[in-house]
């Protein structure tokens, strides 16, 4: 698969003085993980993004053993919540005028069927609309924060190989026909929506290097959701007895946090706009159906309508 990015966080990320930082899903896991490793090179604040409080204070503390001074902040966020997502944003844009880096990294996986609050499959409503509304909503501040001199402006969307699993067409838009599809197809189809919605990104908005990333297969709370049922649980154990051959194995988050740490970090000119990179920092195309231009479009143009219906 070819040999990655030689990546050590702590020599390699650059002092982040004066940096705000946003990291969604992070108190467990990769996003715990990335703003570790995040907080050890003085940023300015990091918001730490999560829907439930004791975890995110139970995060923050774990964090601070390890980085004493850590600038981290707890910011309410419910992904499968439009009300939520957007009582999020006003939040931040209360107290900051400047977002350096948005790393949206929290999702679900191998869900049962259900539908969020507005009503979109479980899995898409999270891990798509609930991060691209994130990000409509904080795109004024991103851009003005571009604006400035020297500016170096990141969106990292966490996307997943597992992208290859999407339904036939690539996305479902029906959100009842999804519940046909097995959950494994239904999370392809959201982490293929993760990479095209970042190459619009890219084409919408150069001012800002957005890329999407595979972090690697370690085994995290996202696979909670396998102990449902016995069906999920089979799928579980061929999942970890492949996975040493899979590209990017890691045993712990420390390992599956570097590339969406290198992608928030790298020198900027290290990075191609809209690009989909597995570890570390290894360029991949990506499925044909992530390489579907017309389809990237289609996607923006029908989550736009979807958020105009919901009045955002």
């Amino acid at each position: 698969m070819g040999a990655g990015a030689s990546f050590n966080p702590a020599s390699d990320i650059p002092n982040l003085t004066g940096r705000i930082i946003l990291v969604t899903g992070g108190s467990a896991g990769l996003g715990k993980q990335t703003i570790q490793y995040l907080a050890a090179h003085s940023p300015s604040r990091i918001y730490l993004a999560a829907r439930t409080p004791s975890k995110a204070e139970s995060a923050i503390a774990s964090i601070r053993e390890a980085v004493p001074d850590a600038p981290v902040e707890y910011l309410p966020l419910d992904l499968t919540s439009f009300s939520s997502i957007a009582d999020a944003a006003r939040a931040f844009k209360e107290k900051e005028k400047r977002l350096d880096i948005l790393i949206n990294n929290a999702g679900v996986m191998a869900m049962p069927y259900s539908l969020t609050k507005e009503g979109y499959e479980i899995q898409f409503g999270t891990n798509h609309m609930g991060h691209a509304l994130l990000t409509k909503l904080l795109l004024p501040v991103l851009l003005e924060t571009a604006k400035e001199p020297g500016a170096d402006v990141r969106i990292v969307n966490l996307s997943s190989m597992g992208h290859w699993g999407a339904p036939s067409g690539g996305i479902i838009w029906d959100q009842k026909v999804l519940e046909q599809q097995y959950t494994f197809r239904r999370y392809g189809q959201s982490k293929l929506a993760n990479v095209l919605f970042t190459k619009e990104l890219a084409a919408r908005y150069p001012q800002i290097t957005s890329v999407a990333v595979h972090p690697g297969v370690i085994i995290t709370d996202l696979y909670v959701s396998f102990r449902a049922n016995p069906i999920s649980k089979i799928g579980l154990w061929v999942y970890q007895l492949l996975t040493p051959i899979l590209p990017g194995h890691f045993k712990d988050a420390k390992g599956g946090a570097l590339t969406q740490t290198w992608a928030a970090t790298v020198p900027k000119e290290r990075l191609e706009n809209g690009a989909f990179y597995r570890p570390v920092g290894i360029k991949m195309s990506g499925s044909r159906y992530a390489q579907d231009a017309g389809l990237a479009k289609k996607l923006w143009e029908w989550t736009e309508a979807e958020f105009q219906k919901h009045g955002y």
